[in-house]
């Protein structure tokens, strides 16, 4: 990564620090035009179905009354401002264009992001779209470092590129004296073998659900020394796994 690059710096509850590149204005706004692509498709599909009901769409508009016409564009406001809160909430701080570019949505401190602060930073997009083309918005990337606008500013967060995670490196062989059968007991973990379950443990909540099994369950054999019975109950789920990897880690200090 480029040194001169915008990052992130965290510690994990392990303590290890952990430094997550931050997406540039370019990344944000392929992403952000990939949304409103969407967006765009859902009312072409709304307008054209609502024409098969009425005929005349516009002097339909033009009969409901002031308070109507208000509500009906508050309401097309309150439709896009769901569509960016609930996809962060529940697609784990992306939204379809986050997800198709590689970036996501975290808190200051690297958490993820939560409802009150997605409602905060797209409820801010009234303003950061001011006075046209997202202007204030775009501005406010330029002139902060870890390219915040104000909705992020507001909430307290900020985008992240995801990173590409190297596998391989957690199923190599294991040479030296970490080298352990399955019935020897363990041995001490050398500060190379911390570190690599230490890595994985940081990530594995980013990992596919197949990968996050398979991985952990090469760390336990590598490093655990467990009997065949004690080993199931190891791997019984990916927290358990995890939770004894993080205990010999932690026997170690």
């Amino acid at each position: 990564m480029d040194s001169a690059a915008p990052s992130l710096d965290v510690a994990t509850p392990e303590r290890v620090a952990l430094s997550l590149p931050v997406a540039g204005i370019g990344y944000r706004c392929l992403a952000y035009l990939i949304d409103v692509t969407l967006l765009f498709l859902f009312w072409m599909v709304a307008y054209f179905t609502f024409t098969l009901l009425v005929s005349d769409v516009l002097g339909f508009l033009q009969g409901l009354s002031g308070l109507v016409q208000t509500l009906l564009v508050v309401g097309m406001f309150a439709t896009q401002w769901m569509y960016w809160t609930l996809a962060e909430v529940f697609m784990g701080g992306q939204t379809p264009g986050k997800r198709l570019i590689g970036i996501r949505v975290v808190r200051v401190d690297g958490s993820p992001v939560g409802l009150l602060e997605s409602a905060v930073r797209n409820l801010v997009r009234v303003v950061d779209f001011l006075p046209a083309l997202y202007a204030t918005g775009c501005l406010s990337m330029l002139l902060t470092r870890q390219h915040r606008r104000l909705g992020d500013l507001l909430a307290g967060t900020l985008l992240v590129r995801e990173e590409r995670f190297d596998l391989d490196k957690y199923t190599a062989p294991a040479t030296g004296a970490s080298t352990v059968s399955a019935t020897s007991g363990p041995v001490r973990l050398t500060p190379e073998d911390v570190e690599l379950v230490l890595a994985f443990l940081t990530r594995a909540p980013q990992l596919e659900l197949a990968a996050r099994v398979r991985l952990g369950a090469k760390l336990v054999d590598r490093y655990g020394g467990l009997g065949e019975s004690e080993r199931a109950a190891v791997l019984t789920s990916p927290q358990a796994t995890e939770s004894f990897l993080r205990a010999r880690v932690q026997a170690e200090r």
